[in-house]
């Protein structure tokens, strides 16, 4: 079945799905996807853009009134891929999910999904290490730290948490006379240059040994691919607010 979908965002990621998107062909070679609208800065284009099943939307939090007024005109599934998010703002995402599926993920990346995972694991059986979160990305990206390297926080807060650890905190960065490591810190750290796709390492350390994980994006077509298979997943989900792992994997 044909699924028409809308993107939000002009960028390199909303170019990408785009083309992507208009090269899919299904087993009997018919087009898999129907890209009704792109729209980029000119938000107005919103109000007269044609209805979609699912809207994709890789473009910044500026755009997140538009993208909740043409949800709720269309009665659309949303697949958001936008980082940056405050606490508010994420909250409005979930209150959408009231009315139709939304779908958030820092990372569409099915190994950084198994990232996550294996950094929970770690974290439960790794007690006493200090961890640390660094990320890379390239020199454009406008937010730190990346959605992702809070996906990665997340699960190792939660995963202390579950294990009777006590309370865990992230720290941003160290400088100066920053005082001796409290136990109970997660640090986090935000790299930026060049091209780099993205690079997220979380690292344990222990007494006398280290253990590391890492995942690196060769291009950004692995988010892409994963956005576009959330897409015809997302398009029959009733409304609810979903992770990428429900929707992939549950």
């Amino acid at each position: 079945m044909l699924l028409n979908i809308a993107i939000m965002g002009n960028g390199r990621m909303g170019s990408l799905i785009r083309q992507t998107a208009e090269a899919m062909r299904d087993a009997d070679q018919n087009p898999v996807f129907n890209v009704v609208a792109q729209i980029g800065f000119d938000l107005e284009l919103t109000q007269a853009a044609p209805a979609a099943d699912v809207l994709i939307d890789f473009s910044n939090v500026a755009t997140l009134p538009a993208v909740e007024a043409y949800v709720k005109r269309c009665e659309c599934a949303l697949v958001s891929g936008t980082t940056g998010y405050s606490v508010d703002e994420m909250e409005r995402l979930r209150v959408l999910g009231n009315d139709v599926a939304v779908l958030h993920s820092g990372n569409y990346s099915i190994g950084v999904t198994a990232l996550r995972h294996l950094t929970a694991q770690a974290a439960r059986e790794l007690p006493g290490f200090d961890v640390e979160i660094c990320e890379t990305h390239h020199n454009q990206k406008v937010d730190a730290p990346s959605g992702t390297a809070n996906l990665l926080l997340d699960a190792v807060m939660d995963a202390q948490a579950a294990a009777g650890r006590g309370e865990y905190s992230p720290v941003f960065g160290r400088s100066g006379m920053c005082g001796a490591r409290d136990p109970h810190e997660i640090g986090m750290h935000s790299l930026r240059g060049g091209t780099v796709a993205g690079v997220h390492t979380v690292s344990f350390f222990g007494p006398d040994e280290e253990v590391t994980l890492t995942h690196r994006a060769g291009s950004r077509q692995i988010f892409v691919n994963g956005a576009l298979a959330a897409a015809l997943k997302m398009a029959t989900r009733q409304p609810g607010f979903y992770t990428f792992d429900q929707v992939m994997f549950d």
